[in-house]
């Protein structure tokens, strides 16, 4: 299928690695212009490298978008460099390393996270937002997770700030869809990255399970116990990346305010 993305510019935040990277590959590979954004100068120059070197367009800018100012000076490069960004993919963001519980959650973590979550998403929107109404056209895609409608007891701060991005997503779509301007969520659930690799063959371990096993292996050991998956394994990079590109393509031009969970069944609500 053409997703018809060719003279599109696309501008993909945390796009270094991870679910980011492979969302920028994708949309490269459907013939739009990548702006590759990250923090870390080599890992975020290489990833833009390795789409130039598989045929695609792309370029890096580096800037962290906690901060007001980072973030005018990588939007204005990403433009300088691109032109115009028409797809904004709002993908940066985390949890907090140490997943405080409720018995230790602190004030400052919740503020650092919907830093990081939330008001990062915030600040290159709304400067993008203006030119695409102008325009009459764009795509803004907020990578959400499927923790803001299924909360676990852990990470609390987490799963409040990506509630946050699907109320943002709901508003925004109202705001601009006159103005040819679509905005949807996308929710994950469990997707093979590799932080979860990690994870998973440290539980297969402790299973007694051997560290290098296939993976397929190690998943059909592991997964029960972090998820009751029906498609009964866990996600590909590449299968968040496509329902991105579909998002920001013309033939999504009547989806907005959507949140698509993309979580094997997962999610025990429609």
């Amino acid at each position: 299928m053409d997703l018809q993305l060719d003279g599109r510019t696309a501008l993909v935040t945390g796009s270094s690695k991870g679910i980011g990277e492979a969302i920028a590959r994708t949309l490269a590979r459907e013939g739009a212009a990548v702006v590759v954004h990250g923090r870390d100068a080599a890992q975020t120059r290489r990833a833009a490298e390795n789409i130039v070197e598989g045929g695609g367009r792309a370029y890096a800018v580096l800037g962290d978008l906690t901060e007001e100012k980072a973030v005018e000076s990588l939007v204005r490069e990403a433009e300088n460099l691109a032109g115009p960004i028409g797809v904004l993919v709002n993908n940066a963001g985390g949890s907090s390393p140490a997943r405080e519980g409720w018995s230790n959650t602190r004030s400052a973590s919740w503020a650092s996270t919907f830093d990081r979550n939330v008001l990062a998403a915030l600040r290159v929107t709304t400067r993008l937002l203006p030119r695409m109404r102008q325009a009459r056209w764009g795509r803004v895609i907020n990578i959400s997770s499927l923790a803001a409608t299924v909360a676990p007891p852990t990470a609390p701060d987490y799963s409040a700030s990506k509630a946050a991005i699907n109320a943002m997503t709901a508003s925004m779509a109202k705001a601009v869809a006159a103005d040819g301007v679509t905005v949807n969520a996308v929710s994950p659930g469990p997707i093979h990255s590799t932080t979860l690799d990690v994870r998973f063959r440290e539980a297969a371990a402790g299973l007694g399970v051997d560290s290098d096993a296939p993976w397929e292996e190690v998943e059909r050991m592991v997964l029960p116990l972090f998820a009751q998956v029906p498609i009964g394994r866990v996600g590909r990079l590449d299968e968040i990346a496509d329902v991105v590109a579909f998002l920001a393509s013309p033939l999504a031009a009547y989806i907005t305010g959507a949140n698509l969970r993309v979580d094997g069944g997962l999610s025990p609500t429609l």
